[in-house]
């Protein structure tokens, strides 16, 4: 079978796709697991370190072209809050709780969760329930192979133990929300030495 050997970050590569997938945040976590895109190019990633796929990377094949990496719509919750200042406070929560965020403009967005939902509103935010690509930021989410990516706020393993899943592109190619902020969604006070009493709910 074909494979697909190295990423190429979003940005970096050129040129129209041979083919893309559509994952969701979970399936983006991956080191090795065959894949179908969504014209029909099978093939198999099989790269040395699981890694975080972003939305717009590029999978290089052995023969030399690119499928592109396409973040599918799922449930998600978005925040908002009266003011900045009650927007970062949220946040602070969030990256506390160490829970995957999407940092917006004007609101952040998490995975459906409804303990955590409940306590952002008891923050005074407002959440609303939506359907979106999910692209958290970077921190112990990025794509350091060595960083904290053995599990979610929920327990679950994406390691090597799905090297024989098979997954499918979504025939309905959505790209990516590119309204994202370029900051670190685990976000802490001032003077904060990474000393926390980490409650989840």
């Amino acid at each position: 079978m074909l494979r697909a050997l190295s990423v190429i970050p979003a940005g970096v590569w050129t040129g129209e796709p041979a083919d893309s997938v559509v994952l969701d945040f979970d399936d983006r976590h991956r080191r090795r697991v065959a894949m179908t895109g969504v014209r029909g190019l099978d093939f198999l990633l099989d790269l040395e370190e699981t890694v975080m796929l972003s939305a717009g990377d590029g999978l290089r094949m052995e023969d030399g072209r690119i499928v592109e990496v396409v973040a599918a719509p799922e449930p998600l919750a978005e925040i908002r809050a009266a003011d900045a200042g009650a927007l970062t406070r949220v946040a602070w929560h969030l990256g506390n709780r160490h829970l995957p965020t999407e940092l917006m403009k004007k609101s952040l967005r998490i995975r459906r969760d409804a303990v955590i939902e409940d306590m952002v509103r008891g923050l005074g935010a407002q959440v609303v329930a939506i359907e979106a690509p999910f692209n958290p930021e970077g921190g112990a989410y990025a794509r350091a192979p060595e960083a904290a990516h053995d599990h979610d706020h929920h327990g679950h393993d994406h390691h090597d133990h799905h090297d024989h899943d098979h997954h499918h592109g979504d025939a309905h190619h959505r790209h990516t929300d590119h309204q994202s902020l370029g900051a670190e969604p685990h976000v802490h006070g001032p003077g904060c030495g990474h000393d926390h009493d980490h409650d989840h709910g």
